[in-house]
């Protein structure tokens, strides 16, 4: 599917409530060329969960160095935050993630 400046992507769908709600689940049927469904993506997985953890621990940590004190200054601070994140961060966050996936697929 593309979106966002023309790059492609899958949308993955996790265990979030509102995602699983059937009326979720039946438009991104309809709407969208790709996705994976909850069903079909292990999000609790021990292998493949501290990919997530890492990236969202250092966002947390950039964003909310400074308390926010409403919800549109906790949004600007996860926009900024996050195009801010060093690279170098996200190379090591991600440098294991293809053993990780092999691991799982094993297991």
């Amino acid at each position: 599917m593309t979106f966002f400046s023309g790059q492609e992507w899958v949308f993955q769908q996790d265990s979030v409530p509102a995602q699983k709600a059937k009326t979720s689940h039946e438009w991104l049927w309809q709407n969208l060329l790709a996705f994976i469904s909850a069903e079909n993506w292990p999000s609790g997985s021990a292998h493949l969960k501290t990919l997530d953890n890492k990236l969202w621990a250092v966002l947390e940590d950039m964003a909310c160095r400074k308390r926010p004190n409403s919800l549109e200054n906790l949004r600007r601070s996860l926009v900024k935050a996050t195009a801010e994140i060093p690279l170098e961060t996200v190379r090591v966050a991600t440098a294991a993630w293809p053993e990780r996936v092999k691991a799982f697929i094993e297991a």
